[in-house]
């Protein structure tokens, strides 16, 4: 796809991955990769530009997994204290001409271009004014993409929780798009979980 100059994606990278114990989980392998770079190299080919990683717990390993990309990168000092610190060190790093960004977590390497691609065009068939979510089976994931409306919003989050508590107060901002796949359910938090990824990716 053509790349696009309004929408960008930030690619949340900073976690401590406290629940994989001493591995970092966005280093480890899955189908022959890093973890991170499947949603790095989704993210790029979506057509979405700049794509931001934001990097914190061993920043210097990400950046190696990433090697060779068109990406950009913001490091996080205050990664430790939770993910909105990620969240809002990638808002204000976003060019000022961007209308929306698209907040993909790293630890979601099944999710697709075309996942990506969908929600951008139907931010784009809604004015880029709507917070678009995907959806499946009736239940919201991720990635989520935010009109530039909200980003003032988004830096006054605190602690370890994503914008989705701006969900309730802008209801009438949403618009869910099933993309008909549990993919936007799967982060890997847990070596069980990157154990049965692995079986599935065999």
């Amino acid at each position: 796809m053509a790349g696009r100059t309004d929408i960008a994606c930030i690619v949340l990278a900073a976690g401590r991955s406290t629940r994989m114990g001493a591995a970092n989980k966005l280093t480890a392998d899955v189908g022959g990769k890093p973890m991170v770079r499947c949603a790095a190299e989704a993210a790029l080919a979506s057509g979405a530009s700049p794509v931001l990683v934001v990097t914190g717990h061993q920043g210097d390993e990400v950046r190696a997994a990433l090697a060779g990309l068109d990406l950009s990168f913001v490091h996080n000092p205050d990664y430790a204290e939770g993910l909105s610190t990620s969240l809002k060190a990638g808002i204000r790093a976003l060019p000022e001409d961007v209308l929306g960004a698209l907040v993909l977590l790293g630890d979601m390497p099944r999710i697709q271009t075309s996942h990506l691609a969908r929600l951008i065009t139907v931010f784009n068939e809604h004015g880029g004014q709507a917070i678009v979510v995907p959806t499946h089976a009736g239940k919201r994931g991720n990635p989520v993409l935010w009109p530039r409306a909200l980003f003032a919003e988004m830096l006054q989050l605190d602690g370890d929780a994503g914008a989705r508590r701006l969900f309730s107060v802008h209801a009438d901002r949403i618009r869910g798009v099933d993309l008909g796949t549990d993919t936007i359910f799967l982060d890997i938090d847990t070596p069980d979980a990157l154990a049965q990824l692995r079986g599935r990716s065999d």
